[in-house]
């Protein structure tokens, strides 16, 4: 991966006007890359990036480390967060002041399938403890994950934003506990220009229940189970059979026992369409390829819609019959209330995946979308999936196609947005290999969202034929234009020694080292 950190650096050291100090990363935040490209390559393709890869030791020195998310190409900015135990110590709190504070819940908005059984429901989220935290401690925990610059120097409204992020990563969660859930129809959800979230969604006549999770939640305070619903009767009769409706019905689940635990879930019927969309640099703009800009759009600065999605998914909610929204961000758990309070005001209701704390680092990461894809996939065997998310995530330019080939039949259109193509910022490759072999009529790499406008995603039109398109099912966004198996073609290994001199005297010029 190291390769493709060296070319998305190429256009910054060619502008580089002097020699600028390096700014190392703090250790809390990342860590040295230690990821490899698992991705077989053949020995006899030298092209312009296996020369590349020469200057990898000699730049390591220069740069020192660099984010592991930037190497792996994974969206996440917040790793290795302190837990537990970890949590209190480090903040100095008693286990008699910790025992007084009042225990909460993350309650994640899920979804439900029909069984042979009935209805079941899937119950997900963390069960913690939030310390109080004094103003000045936040700050000066805050101030870790700003980069270029300090929670001081930051608007009234930003520091608040960055204080309460910081609160909700400094929790304890609560190992060994029971859940309780009081279940009861739900009149609305989401913010897409309908009372209902989902424009089709209705509020069952009965479904008035309370539950015990099976078990104790986990020792990172997680619980995540399917449980059964009984089809209890209310003032206006019962909750709909799955095999005999296409609908989707909405149910409130509640934490007992705290005012923090509420979401509201669906039953979602085994036939339909289930549109799983990611939400960085898609939904909202993120920066994920910029550290600096991504870490302060994630920590402090209000969360803003990337042009008119909202209004591309408005239109597929109200024009769709009975079209499910299911939102998945590998984010940890803990940073995902912003994410779910924005979402719910900006787009549509729906379920929600997010990262659990048992995937806590890089590598875990790099493989929870696909375990969470699957979950889903497996869940609704009869259902077809519109798949949104854009080429700045690694993971899901392997995921995505993966899913068709694993599904076969399931996977009814993948978009993606091509950041390096709309985002200058955005230097780093994406690799299109994964794609080759798919049918080219089922997935668009696109730029702006009006190019999904009009679009009959219902009957499977995936592609807009005014849109170019340029798979070369290698590794694309290089600099100069270039992809991986063109690079390979043209570029002579003679110019490969000009370039691989030229290189080191650049990047030795802009780091100071020359």
């Amino acid at each position: 991966m190291l390769h493709y950190v060296l070319l998305a650096l190429l256009p910054v050291a060619f502008a580089a006007p002097a020699a600028n100090p390096v700014v190392v990363p703090h250790p809390m935040i990342t860590a040295r890359a230690t990821l490899t490209d698992r991705t077989p390559t053949r020995v006899q393709e030298r092209d312009i990036i296996s020369s590349i890869e020469g200057l990898g030791s000699y730049l390591g020195s220069v740069l020192g480390s660099f984010p592991s998310y930037v190497a792996s190409g994974v969206p996440n900015f917040f790793q290795d967060f302190p837990t537990g135990t970890a949590v209190q110590s480090s903040l100095g709190i008693s286990s008699s002041d910790l025992a007084a504070t009042p225990t909460q819940v993350l309650n994640i908005p899920n979804y439900a399938n029909w069984t042979d059984q009935g209805w079941n429901l899937r119950f997900r989220g963390n069960v913690f403890k939030q310390p109080n935290i004094s103003e000045s401690k936040l700050n000066e925990l805050a101030n870790i994950f700003l980069v270029g610059t300090s929670i001081e120097a930051l608007p009234p409204a930003e520091q608040t934003q960055a204080r309460n992020l910081t609160a909700e990563i400094f929790v304890v969660q609560q190992a060994d506990e029971k859940v309780l859930m009081n279940i009861e129809p739900a009149a609305s959800q989401g913010s897409d220009g309908t009372s209902s979230g989902s424009n089709t969604a209705i509020t069952p006549r009965g479904g008035t229940q309370n539950i015990t999770l099976a078990g104790v939640t986990t020792a990172e305070g997680d619980f995540d189970q399917f449980l059964p619903l009984a089809n209890v009767s209310g003032p206006g009769g019962y909750l709909l059979a799955g095999n005999a409706t296409n609908t989707l019905q909405r149910l409130n689940v509640y934490a007992n026992g705290t005012l923090t635990g509420n979401a509201t879930s669906y039953l979602v019927p085994p036939t339909g369409l289930t549109i799983i969309s990611d939400i960085d640099d898609i939904l909202r703009v993120t920066r994920i390829y910029q550290p600096a800009d991504g870490l302060l759009n994630s920590f402090a600065k209000a969360f803003t819609p990337w042009m008119n999605m909202p209004d591309i998914y408005a239109n597929w909610s109200q024009s769709i019959p009975n079209f499910h929204f299911h939102y998945l961000t590998t984010t940890p758990e803990q940073v995902t209330r912003n994410y779910m309070d924005f979402i719910y005001k900006t787009y549509p209701g729906g379920s929600f995946d997010t990262r659990p704390l048992n995937f806590s680092d890089v590598s875990a990461t790099l493989s929870i979308r696909k375990f969470l894809l699957e979950k889903i996939f497996q869940t609704y065997p009869e259902r077809k999936f519109i798949l949104v998310a854009d080429t700045s995530n690694s993971d899901v330019m392997k995921d995505y196609p993966a899913m068709a080939t694993e599904f076969p039949g399931q996977v009814q259109c993948i978009f993606l947005r091509n950041t390096s193509a709309t985002d200058s910022g955005d230097k780093f490759p994406y690799d299109t290999s994964g794609f080759k072999g798919l049918n080219n009529q089922t997935y668009m790499f696109f730029k702006v969202p009006d190019d999904l406008k009009g679009l009959d995603i219902v009957n499977g039109q995936c592609v807009n034929t005014t849109i170019k398109q340029n798979v070369t099912f290698s590794t694309q966004g290089l600099p100069f234009g270039l992809s991986k198996k063109s690079a390979a073609g043209r570029v002579e290994s003679s110019w490969n020694a000009v370039l691989l001199t030229g290189l080191v005297m650049v990047f030795g010029l802009a780091f100071g080292v020359l």
